[in-house]
Parts: C-alpha cells; sequence; structure tokens
C-alpha cells in the first residue's frame, strides 16, 4: 500500500471506538485473527516472516469461551482497485457451532460503540460543514429545516446552545444610533483628551494625512496629489492654512512693567524689540526672537510674534495694557515660565472661564442602583433624565485642560497678569495674491443696530450697547470702507507688513454660495483712489486696528450665542423663495475679528514679498463657520508639509527644527534622528546605504556642538593663535599655497586593526582643546554660556550678519558687487576684520542660503563642503563641470560586526547545551559592548571637519527642487570660524562657492552660499 492509502486509512480508522478493532490489511496483519466474542488475537504461524505486531482489541467482561466457540471475520484491502472484501480474505477455519448469548453480547457491545461514534462531534466544525460542498447551502447557518432529515436533531441541538444563539443587539448600537449627535460628541469628546483635535479636524479628516504632533492632531498633507497645485495656490491664487494650534499668551499690566520684564528677554542687536513704536501702539505685529534673561546670544527660547492692544479705543479709561505673544506649541513651556519669571507671577489664580462639562461618568460617592437578575449581563438602552438631563456640548478651545489646573498667574509687585489663552482663539492664514478677494467676498460687515428694531429676544447685547456709541459706530463704519478697499488690492504684499485691522462681521454662512467658485480682484475698486494709496503707504490707522476680540466677555458671548447650523438650515428651508437671501436681523450673530498681514519673503532682492497674506483670528466655536465660506470662493487647504515649503520658499528657518541651539530644537533633532535610525535598521543590509563606506559620518543628526568645536581647534593648531588668518588679499589665489584643510583621501581608509586607535582617542584630543580653548577661557563668565559648558549659538546680529553677507559675494563685477561697494561703509574682508566677529561668537552657525549652480536636488542633512585647489581648476577648465567624487572609505567595524555575530552564536549553543546553566550568563561579555549596526559609525565620533577629502563647513536643514527658479535651492547652517576661514582662503572671483553632497551619494555638485536679510 502506497503512503498517501495508508495516511487516507489512517484518517478514516482514527475515529472508531477503542472496542472495534479492525485489521488494517496490510501483509504483516494478515496472520492475525479477530475473535467475534471481543476476546484475544491470536497470531497465525507464518514462515519467513517477522513476528506480526499486536492489534489493539477490547478486554470485555464476560469469561474467555473456547477458541472453537468463536467466529473469525476478517476484511481484506487489496493495494489497488480500492477496498473490497473478497474470498481471499475470510478465514479458512470456521468454527462449528456458536454461543448465541455471546455471540449477541458481543454484537451489542460493536453497535452501542457505533452509535456513540455516529452521535458524537468528531471535529469543531458544524453540521452542515460536514456535508459535500455541492450540497452546502447559505439558508442552513441558520434554517435547520434545509439540512438533510438525518441531520436536523444533531443541528437543532447546536442551534439550542448560546454560543450559536443570536446576539441581543441594543438599539442604540444601530448605525442611525451611532450618527446620533449625542453620541458622536461624547465620542469625540473622550478621543481627545490625549491629542487636541482643532475644530477642523473632521474635515481634515477626510481629506489630509493627519498626525499626532506636539500634543495635537493635525492635518500633515492632502490625500491627492497637490504639491504643485499648492504651490500655484501660494504664487497666484491662495492657500489656506489652520494655524489654531499655536498658542497664544497674554500679559495685562501697566505699560512701563510690561517692557521693563521683557527687556532683558530680547536684545536690540537682533532687531526690534516690544517697545518698538508701530508695535506699541497696536498698529503692526511685531516679531523678535526671546532669550533667557541677559543671556544673550545664548540661552535662546524661540522665536514669537507679538501684538499690543490699540491705545485708545472708544470707551476705554483704563490705564493697563493688554499684550499678545503668539508661539509655536513646542516652545510654549520654556517661554512660560521665563515670562512668569521675568514678571515675578508666581501667585495662581483661580479660572473665571467656563469651563465645558466632563464626560457623564458615575461619581465615587454616588452608589450605583441594584439591578434585577435578568437584567444582569444585558444590554441596556439608555435612558433620558427628562428635564434633568444636561445636553452634550463639543469641546471648544483646551476643554480637555484640567479645571482645577491655573491658567492665570498673577504678580504681588508688579501687577502684570499673566493668562495661557491657548486654543481659546482660531487662526487661520490665507497667502496668495487672492487672499484679499476671498476675504472681502467671504466676510460682510456687520450691519448697525437701529433704535426702531426689536430687540426684546436678541441675545447680541453687547453690539446693541456699542451702537449705542456714535464713536463706535463712527470707527467701525472707518473700518468696513477700509476692508472693502482691500478688495481691490492685487497682492497683501502690497499692504505695510505687520498691519492690524479690526473689524466685526456678519455670520459668514448666510453668504455661503450654492456652488464653488473662484474670487477674482476687482481693479476698479483702487484706480484713481486717494485712499487706497494712502492705505499702501502709511497702511491702517491706529485707530481702526481696534476689535472687541480684546475682550474675554464678548467673545465668550459671541461663542455661547452662536446659531447652530440646524437651526440655520431650518430658517433658510421656510424661505419662501429657495435659495434667497436669508436675513436674520438682529438675530444675526456679530463675530469680532482681528485681520493681520503677513509679509511674506522678505529676505534678498528677488521675489519680493512672495508668500504674502492675512492671518485671521477669531473667538472659538466660529472655526467651521469661516472655514467652509473660505474653501467655497476658491482657497485650497494645506497641512503642515505645504508650510514647511512656504518656509523654505521664504528662505526663513522653520519652527523648531531650524533652531539647533534652543532646547525644542534638539528634541525635534533627537526624534526625527530616533525615527531616522530604526526606518534604516528595519531595511536588510543589502538594500541600505553603508554610510560608514560612504564617508558619512552622522546620516540622521547634524552635530552642531562637534562641529563648531572641530572649526575652532582646526584654525587653532594650524595658526598657533586663536583666530588667527592667512595673510590673503582679495586679490590672492591658492595656486602655489598648501591647502592643509583638505586631507588626503588616504586617511579614513584604515584598515581594521588600526582603527582602534583614532575610535578611542577620539575624543581625548578634544577634550584637552576645549580646556585649552583661549577663546572659551575668555567667554566662561558670560552671562549666557549654558551650564554644561556649550558655546553654542546662532548668530543672529543684524551688522555682523549685514558685513558677512557682504562678504560672501565674488568681488568682481556685478550687481551684487555694486550693491558691495566701500560706499556703503563695509569693511574689507581681512583677518583683522574677522577678530572681533570671532571674538564676540567663538562657536556660532550663521542660517545660509544656498543655490546649485548645475543640476541636482539638495536634500535635509547634505553636507555642506569647502571646495578644493584642484576643484576651482576643474570648474575653469570646464563649466560644466559637476563636482569632484568622494572617494571610498574602509569600514573598520565590518569585522568587528562579524566577530560579534559568531561570539553570539557561540554563546547561544553553550546556553543550550547541558551545562549552560552553570557557564556563562547569556551576553556576558557583550554586556560592555556598544551595538554594532552594518554601515553606521559606531562609538564616539573622529574630526568631523577632516573625515572626507573636502572639509565639511555645515549641514543642510531644508532643500528640495525649487519651482520658483528651477534648480534646487537648500537653507542650512555653516560653522561661523569655518565660514570666514574659507572666505579668507578662496580666490576673490570664486568667493562664495561651496561643494554639496548627499548623505547617501559619493557626488559633491557645486553651489553658491549666500546670507539674506
Amino acid at each position: 500500500m502506497s503512503n498517501a492509502k495508508e495516511r487516507k486509512h489512517a484518517k478514516k480508522m482514527r475515529n472508531q471506538p477503542t472496542n472495534v478493532t479492525l485489521s488494517s490489511g496490510f501483509v504483516a496483519d494478515r496472520g492475525v485473527k479477530h475473535h467475534n466474542g471481543g476476546g484475544k488475537a491470536f497470531q497465525a504461524p507464518r514462515l519467513g516472516t517477522a513476528p506480526p505486531r499486536q492489534t489493539k482489541t477490547t478486554h470485555y467482561a464476560p469469561p474467555e469461551p473456547d477458541v472453537s466457540e468463536q467466529l473469525s471475520s476478517r476484511v481484506m484491502f487489496k493495494k489497488k482497485g480500492g477496498w473490497r472484501a473478497g474470498p481471499e480474505g475470510t478465514s479458512q477455519e470456521i468454527p462449528k457451532y456458536i454461543t448465541a448469548s455471546t455471540f449477541a453480547q458481543a454484537r451489542a457491545a460493536e453497535i452501542s460503540a457505533m452509535l456513540k461514534a455516529v452521535t458524537q462531534k468528531s471535529s469543531n466544525s458544524l453540521v452542515f460543514q460536514t456535508l459535500p460542498r455541492h450540497m452546502r447551502r447559505r439558508a442552513m447557518s441558520h434554517n435547520v429545516k434545509r439540512l438533510p432529515r438525518r441531520l436536523q436533531e444533531m443541528a437543532q441541538k447546536e442551534a439550542e446552545k448560546a454560543v450559536h444563539q443570536k446576539k441581543e443587539h441594543s438599539k442604540n448600537k444601530c448605525h442611525k444610533a451611532r450618527r446620533c449627535h449625542v453620541n458622536r460628541m461624547l465620542e469625540f469628546n473622550r478621543r481627545q483628551k490625549k491629542n487636541i483635535w482643532l475644530e477642523t479636524h473632521i474635515w481634515h479628516a477626510k481629506r489630509f494625512h493627519v498626525v499626532r504632533q506636539w500634543g495635537y492632531c493635525l492635518g500633515e498633507r492632502p490625500t491627492v496629489k497637490s504639491h504643485r497645485a499648492c504651490y500655484r495656490a501660494m504664487t497666484n491664487r491662495c492657500l489656506l492654512q489652520d494655524l489654531s494650534y499655536y498658542c497664544c499668551l497674554e500679559l495685562k499690566g501697566k505699560e512701563e512693567e510690561i517692557l521693563k520684564a521683557l527687556s532683558p528677554m530680547c536684545s536690540i542687536d537682533t532687531g526690534l524689540t516690544f517697545a518698538a513704536v508701530h508695535c506699541l501702539s497696536g498698529k503692526r505685529q511685531g516679531s523678535l526672537t526671546l532669550y533667557r534673561a541677559h543671556r544673550y546670544p545664548h540661552g535662546v527660547l524661540g522665536p514669537v510674534t507679538f501684538i499690543w492692544r490699540p491705545e485708545r479705543t472708544p470707551g476705554d479709561t483704563s490705564a493697563s495694557r493688554q499684550l499678545w505673544i503668539w508661539l509655536h506649541p513646542t516652545l510654549k513651556q520654556d517661554i512660560l515660565e521665563e515670562v512668569k519669571a521675568a514678571c515675578q507671577c508666581t501667585e495662581p489664580v483661580t479660572p473665571t472661564p467656563c469651563v465645558p462639562d466632563p464626560l457623564p461618568t458615575p461619581s465615587h460617592g454616588q452608589s450605583q442602583p441594584a439591578l434585577p437578575d435578568e437584567k444582569i449581563g444585558k444590554k441596556r438602552k439608555r435612558k433620558d433624565d427628562g428635564e434633568d438631563a444636561k445636553p452634550v456640548k463639543k469641546f471648544f478651545g483646551d476643554g480637555t485642560r484640567d479645571p482645577h489646573q491655573p491658567r492665570s498667574w498673577i504678580s504681588a509687585a508688579t501687577g502684570i497678569v499673566i493668562s495661557d489663552l491657548t486654543m481659546e482663539m482660531n487662526r487661520f492664514r490665507l497667502i496668495g495674491p487672492l487672499s484679499h478677494s476671498i476675504l472681502t467676498e467671504a466676510l460682510k460687515a456687520a450691519s448697525v443696530h437701529m433704535e426702531g428694531e426689536d430687540t426684546e429676544k436678541t441675545p447680541h447685547l453687547w453690539w446693541i450697547e456699542t451702537c449705542k456709541n456714535p464713536d463706535a459706530v463712527s470707527l467701525h463704519r472707518r473700518q468696513e470702507a477700509i476692508f472693502e478697499l482691500l478688495g481691490g488690492v492685487t497682492s497683501p504684499a502690497e499692504i505695510p507688513a505687520g498691519t492690524v485691522l479690526g473689524l466685526t462681521v456678519g455670520d459668514p454662512r448666510i453668504n455661503l454660495p450654492q456652488k464653488r467658485s473662484t474670487a477674482l480682484p476687482n481693479p476698479e475698486k483702487c484706480q484713481d483712489n486717494e485712499e487706497v494709496r494712502q492705505l499702501l503707504l502709511e497702511g491702517v490707522p491706529v485707530e481702526c486696528a481696534h476689535s472687541f476680540i480684546w475682550s474675554h466677555a464678548v467673545c465668550e458671548s459671541v461663542t455661547e450665542n452662536k446659531i447652530s447650523d440646524q437651526d440655520l438650515n431650518q430658517k433658510r428651508s421656510e424661505l419662501l423663495v429657495p435659495g434667497s437671501q436669508l436675513v436674520l436681523g438682529p438675530h444675526e450673530s456679530k463675530i469680532p475679528i482681528l485681520l493681520i498681514q503677513q509679509p511674506g519673503r522678505v529676505a534678498g532682492d528677488d521675489r519680493r514679498g512672495w508668500g504674502s497674506g492675512w492671518d485671521v483670528l477669531l473667538p472659538k466655536g466660529w472655526g467651521m463657520a469661516f472655514w467652509i465660506p473660505f474653501i467655497y470662493r476658491g482657497a485650497r487647504a494645506g497641512g503642515l508639509k505645504e508650510a514647511r515649503v512656504h518656509s523654505q520658499y521664504k528662505r526663513s528657518p522653520y519652527v523648531p527644527g531650524d533652531f539647533p541651539d534652543c532646547s525644542a530644537g534638539v528634541l525635534f533633532a533627537e526624534e526625527q534622528a530616533n525615527d531616522l535610525l530604526e526606518k534604516y535598521k528595519r531595511r536588510p543590509p543589502a538594500k541600505r546605504p553603508n554610510y560608514v563606506k560612504l564617508g558619512t559620518l552622522a546620516p540622521f543628526c547634524c552635530p552642531w556642538e562637534q562641529l563648531t568645536r572641530d572649526w575652532e581647534s582646526r584654525v587653532q593648531a594650524r595658526e598657533g593663535s586663536p583666530g588667527a588668518f592667512p595673510p590673503r588679499g582679495e586679490g590672492s589665489d591658492l595656486r602655489g599655497d598648501e591647502v592643509p584643510c583638505v586631507p588626503t583621501p588616504e586617511k579614513p581608509r584604515q584598515a581594521p586593526d588600526e582603527a582602534d586607535t583614532p575610535l578611542q582617542d577620539a575624543r581625548g584630543p578634544e577634550g584637552e582643546r576645549d580646556t585649552e580653548c583661549p577663546a572659551q577661557a575668555g567667554a566662561a563668565g558670560l552671562p549666557g554660556q549654558d551650564a554644561t559648558g556649550s558655546l553654542l549659538c546662532v548668530l543672529r546680529s543684524r551688522a555682523a550678519l549685514k558685513q558677512l553677507s557682504a562678504w560672501c559675494g565674488p568681488s568682481c563685477g556685478g550687481r551684487r558687487a555694486a550693491q558691495r561697494a566701500p560706499g556703503r561703509g563695509q569693511r574689507d574682508l581681512t583677518p583683522e576684520a574677522c577678530l572681533p566677529l570671532l571674538d564676540r561668537f567663538p562657536r556660532a552657525l550663521v542660517w545660509v542660503s544656498l543655490s546649485l549652480l548645475g543640476k541636482g536636488s539638495p536634500e535635509p542633512r547634505t553636507m555642506i563642503c569647502v571646495p578644493a585647489e584642484e576643484d576651482f581648476l576643474q570648474l575653469g577648465r570646464d563649466r560644466l563641470y559637476c563636482g569632484p567624487q568622494e572617494p571610498k572609505h574602509s569600514d573598520p567595524f565590518k569585522s568587528k560586526i562579524r566577530k560579534q555575530k559568531e561570539k553570539k552564536k557561540v554563546e547561544k549553543r553553550q546556553n543550550h547545551g547541558p551545562a549552560g546553566s552553570e557557564g556563562l550568563p547569556v551576553g556576558g561579555p557583550a554586556v560592555g559592548l556598544p551595538a554594532l549596526t552594518l554601515g553606521l559609525w559606531s562609538g564616539p565620533l573622529p574630526d568631523v571637519t577632516s573625515h572626507c577629502s573636502r572639509a565639511l563647513l555645515g549641514f543642510v536643514t531644508q532643500g528640495d527642487f525649487s519651482m520658483a527658479v528651477g534648480c534646487g535651492e537648500a537653507l542650512g547652517f555653516v560653522s561661523l570660524t569655518g565660514l570666514l576661514d574659507t572666505l579668507c582662503r578662496q580666490p576673490a572671483a570664486q568667493r562664495g562657492l561651496v561643494l554639496l553632497r548627499p548623505p547617501a551619494s559619493p557626488q559633491y555638485r557645486f553651489a553658491r552660499i549666500a546670507i539674506e536679510l
């Protein structure tokens, strides 16, 4: 019998009862006789064969009869032709007589065993699943009568079991109940306990890839292809972004006390401060970089924007001022603590704003009512509490915050009150030239309340009281007139930067169009108009910057008295003429807003004003009421990715990734490096680049500290004195001079045995240089020095950046050379001119922009390197020369990784042995060794500036192909010491040329470096 037939026979016989034994039909069992009474089996003698195996028999209770009284029957199975009985399977020894009682008892036992085997289930399948597939029907699973009659009884028993009974679905779990407003609000409020939702979250979740970042659920990028479309919207149309996750800190108090407390946290060397004239009056929005008190240029907290409440407003007689500071959520905690310390605000104020009702959870003090026995374990339909039931409200603002957590702090000494207004306002940003048209079409100024109108049932009492003041009505008319003039202005860049305009508008849902359309500007409004020319030159008057959004009581009233969408649609459906204008009269909501002009690109000479637009501040609860009208007027929505692209095209730092001297920037870099490392390890070694052989020491992070320290040590070691530079003029050349800053290619390619020395001693010389560094020793007493002794900072001095910008360009004619003429008061590039800058900023980074001369698309963490002499010679001979290539490095860790793997195998083999528990512990010898990854540099990094054939100058933080200029552009940081050393050594005609090399490529490409203000 073949193996397949043996397995088939064994499968058929596995469910046979033990008291019935049939012969398998094999050759070895042909001599086995089975007694009809269930007694012993006897062996028939066989010649030339091995003793046959004993088959399994049942020991029956009756006494053993005589052998001659038993009947033996046998079924023979042939190897071919299937299973059948034949005369060759019948025993030749037939007994002459049998005992009826004994024979009947044996047959009764077999029949009972057969019935038991038939009735018992031998598998986990249901009865209808045992039928052949062609006999199965879908209705058999719930209708027993569709089964054959012989199986209906068993199927009925299975159906009566509790496991197969239908679950009783509760009525409030159907689809209609799940879509119920109350249930959805409960579910949405529960889901935003950990990550806060913006008011536009549901809209974004249907159209965007949502990420959990900074404690919020934010839309990262649209689900459709829209990279080029979003760029076209920022350039020619309008891009809409929800920036409501930005945090707002409010300071109330006397103007002198606020300025006195905040002045140590900013420096006039970096630009305007809180005391700027235009900003202090409330006419403009200002921006600056905050530092820890008295620690400039170190101790950076991050960039912020601020707005002062206008000084003179109708009906305002108080002498206190109000200041709003807007900042990124990653910077909130550090800045809030520092501002509280500077203002001496330590006493928390009891929160007065209304807090939304928490989720309905049973209190610990109340006891649950006893339930009857029949209700236990069953779902119950939710019962309303009648009049005592409270409607579930949606969380507006930061409603998930603990109500007992303080939101305001007061100072008894200075009288300043600091309030955290995070998520208390919505902030939308419109970018592009059509921002004016969309704003003027979507928003209409609120109608002035007349004396004769019915005001008994209107909830907007604050607007009625405002309209009683003639000065307030006159101011509202002026704001409305200026707002209407914006519709004829071609681009927001024509308005003065940071202009603030206050306004009170009606409900934008009333003017919502039936279909999406594109709002276009109306040039007729600004033709030969003296008011438009005055607006473009002087901006909005100071008194027109007033808005009722500064009043918390008004904002709370506007949020609470908002007409729901359901009520609004109900009134719209009751119109006599469908589609006509809905007029609510005094019952229409009046919403105070604040319009803030965003200047767009202000750095550089080309594309000035690109990316300009308007920010709209409005009270909480009105996010979707304004978002949908903007979308219906032609605005395209963007996410975090579009915000990064907007920042890159403006050539401005992006928060928090482009602030390496800030704690938030350091934390962001660490998280990003961990994510990239995990992604790198998930790929097999053959499908990922070997960064060690490519000469990339840090592919996932930028070692800014070591870069500045190595450049400082490099210059000191070359010249023998700190800050000294070679005496080279502008007309000097690199030919005939040695270039010690360019190492030989053979240096990084060491043998595996010799590579242990630089790995172990990489940090030693650096530590000695740090101790002996005169620049650091002289700056050790600086107030801005960190506790760790770090002197890393980013150069933000306007005067120093202006001087560096003049030095970076070539000095051989052209438009840039004419702009950098000595008549502008700039000093020539000499070693003596560089010494004061290095003494003041010994380890500083400089924000630079780079533009590739040829093809190539830079990416983040691309290395910025110094060209060698032969690179300039080759570029002079061939203008199409793309750049040199980095020679292949040796991998000193490959042999170590191989030995480590072999050692692990040996230890694993020993641990699995009989004496494994008595031997070495698991991983004992490798406990102190670092985890090595093939393709990555392990252990302390060597000198990052001289590891490759071209000296490392800095890293790229933002980079991509620019659709604005048609070539690759990048933004990044370089070492100030390395930049000055490079500029002094480069020829005057080729000054400012650098090389860019991606982390996973050996190809260098030429780029032009620039510092734009």
